[in-house]
């Protein structure tokens, strides 16, 4: 009896001892099996490729392998750091002192050396004797492992480098596509589960969960984009600007073909990039637009049958008055077509103009145009630009607008509108994105054109007469193709001065936005030049012969057909610019110096014009609630057949 007391006892027992481990501390004991056992990896899959439209790889993601540090497993600190210091080439002291605070703060991750690609990996693999009886994962030095990473590479380095944008640390994205495009791009986590032997190695592997990230198309054209950078480096050089950009734009569809901005920066090495250069200025800058603008006045006349291009206007003296302030052509121009006062950029003939169509319909074309409002580009930090209500006009706002200023626009909006002029009056989007792909090709969403018809196609078909008449008599007779017509228009602007509440006279806008074939475009192309300083500093001087090049290039390599006369041989013309009058009654100018302008068609210099593209003030006026520029100067033209340049100065 005693002994079955004590079995009974014994049973008794172990039954309790049984169901307190199965029961009460199952979880916890499964738990603790489990992580002796298996291990749950998180690896994030590689982020998404963006292709230019032809398929070349903009921007890519690499394995590479982080070495961290567990500092609670590290005992010896200062061999470990010393160790390590001489196999990665690191001071020994910084990173004892990384572990030792890692340690101190009870961290089980420091970081040691950040995405080291494979054949560093094996260096430091042999260095530290990694030996097949340990865990892969695990270096034979206590405290020390691997993690998998991801580094980005921009394989093109500065090209299109701010539409394509450029990731942190972390590999999110901070600028661009890639920031526009983070939750597609972004790789997603996959989970797998590794079970262990008893010394470690894995045995067996289990995904568990995946979610593939996507790859992004642009529409940018890699080699148009190479093009529009080197003939935009030149013509910034050239002109010592402070900066430019250019936009390429297919009309038909509104799909961005190269965007450029310089200076620029690679965003392979960001840490070394100037902040003032990575921002997108086409679509982030506002400037006043100047005569560019003066297509959207004539727009709206002819959009309500008040001119034809054929027709004429009288400028009178070259003055006109306005809510007590007087416009003024530097030279009038007398009775002419429509045609040759937009050639000639009479600031007289564009205001009567805007005046004759009113406040109300001229600021329901600038809204239909595009202005005021963001294009919708997928990029990031879009502005919308500034266009003040009617309400808030001033007695000259009208007069003002109708050559391009009290409106701030940005250069992504001035190539929109002429896109609509060259697409027969439709307005198409501007996308920078063609579709967004999965890893294996297949496309899952596809950028659909979106168009409304803006003005009719009369009004635009009479728009690109006259714009044609610009390049061929105009202000922007450098801007003529060899083969190919073009039509466009020059600009040239006084910069805002914030400091001084005022327009600074010696800093300008410079533009040309052109369409080439003048009678069915294929592109259109718009370049804007921040602060030109040397020689002719108008849009006719400055812009139109990048336009020039690059719509030259971009064409012959479209293999659009000619339909102008291509002129085999180039012509070296001696272009002799005058220096800008600073007084109207000081005929005095600085000594001449001839310019080299080589063309790739064959013509003669233009004959000496003086034509007007500003106003001039009468009196000086405070800077309005909103904003907005009221400018009042007039100008003198600063080279033969160039957009004029302002000679007095201006305040706001």
């Amino acid at each position: 009896m005693l002994i079955v007391a004590v079995f009974v006892l014994w049973i008794f027992g172990i039954s309790a001892r049984l169901v307190h481990l199965q029961v009460t501390q199952h979880a916890w004991l499964k738990e603790q099996a489990l992580s002796k056992r298996v291990d749950v990896r998180q690896i994030r899959q590689l982020r998404g490729t963006i292709f230019d439209r032809n398929g070349r790889a903009l921007a890519m993601s690499v394995r590479v392998k982080t070495l961290y540090a567990d500092p609670s497993e590290i005992k010896d600190v200062e061999t470990t750091a010393s160790t390590l210091s001489k196999v990665l080439d690191l001071d020994a002291a910084q990173i004892a002192a990384q572990i030792s605070e890692g340690k101190s703060a009870g961290k089980r991750y420091v970081a040691i050396a950040r995405k080291l690609e494979e054949d560093v990996v094996q260096r430091i693999n042999k260095a530290l004797d990694i030996s097949d009886r340990k865990k892969a994962d695990l270096p034979n030095f206590t405290g020390l492992h691997w993690r998998e990473d991801q580094k980005r590479s921009y394989p093109y380095r500065t090209l299109a480098a701010q539409v394509v944008g450029f990731n942190d640390a972390a590999d999110e994205g901070r600028a661009g596509v890639e920031q526009s495009q983070e939750e597609v791009l972004h790789g997603k986590v996959v989970k797998k589960l590794q079970e262990r032997d008893r010394l470690g190695r894995v045995y067996d592997e289990t995904e568990t969960e995946r979610s593939a990230s996507s790859d992004i198309v642009l529409t940018i054209d890699a080699a148009f984009q190479y093009m529009v950078e080197q003939a935009l480096e030149k013509g910034v050089e050239a002109a010592a600007a402070k900066s430019g950009m250019a936009v390429v734009m297919n009309p038909k569809n509104g799909e961005i073909l190269a965007l450029a901005n310089y200076p620029t920066f690679d965003p392979n090495t960001i840490v070394e990039a100037s902040a003032e250069h990575i921002g997108n200025k086409a679509i982030q800058t506002v400037y006043s637009p100047g005569s560019v603008f003066k297509v959207v006045t004539y727009g709206s006349a002819l959009e309500k049958n008040l001119i034809s291009p054929d027709a004429m206007i009288d400028s009178g003296n070259g003055t006109i008055e306005v809510a007590k302030h007087v416009f003024k052509d530097s030279h009038g121009v007398g009775r002419v077509s429509y045609s040759q006062a937009m050639a000639r950029s009479s600031n007289v003939c564009a205001i009567k103009t805007g005046l004759s169509v009113g406040r109300d319909d001229f600021a329901a074309m600038v809204r239909k145009m595009g202005f005021g409002t963001k294009t919708g580009i997928e990029l990031p930090a879009e502005t919308q630009g500034i266009v003040r209500p009617v309400e808030r006009w001033n007695g000259d706002s009208l007069a003002s607008m109708s050559i391009g200023y009290e409106i701030g626009v940005t250069a992504l909006q001035m190539a929109g509108a002429f896109a609509t002029i060259a697409n027969n009056g439709s307005r198409a989007r501007p996308h920078v994105i063609k579709e967004i792909r999965a890893n294996d090709s297949t496309p899952t969403a596809v950028t659909q054109t979106q168009q409304s018809q803006v003005v009719t196609e009369a009004t635009a078909k009479s728009l690109r007469t006259m714009l044609r008449q610009v390049v061929l008599t105009g202000t922007g007779r450098r801007a003529q193709l060899n083969g190919y017509s073009a039509a466009g228009k020059t600009g040239t602007a006084w910069k805002f001065n914030p400091v001084t509440k005022s327009v600074d006279p010696s800093k300008y806008i410079s533009s040309f936005i052109g369409m080439a074939p003048a009678d069915d475009p294929k592109i259109v192309v718009a370049v804007v030049m921040d602060e030109p300083k040397s020689g002719a500093r108008d849009g006719g001087m400055v812009s139109a012969p990048v336009f020039r090049e690059i719509t030259q290039q971009i064409l012959q390599e479209m293999r659009v057909v000619p339909d102008q006369p291509i002129k085999q041989e180039a012509l070296t013309a001696k272009i002799t610019p005058e220096t800008p009058q600073t007084d109207d009654a000081t005929k005095k100018a600085e000594p001449k110096r001839e310019t080299d302008v080589r063309s790739k068609r064959t013509q003669a210099a233009p004959p000496k014009e003086k034509d007007p593209d500003v106003k001039k003030k009468d009196e000086k006026k405070k800077l309005p609630e909103s904003g907005k520029l009221t400018a009042r100067f007039s100008v003198e033209s600063s080279a033969q057949g160039s957009e004029p340049v302002p000679k007095t100065r201006i305040e706001t």
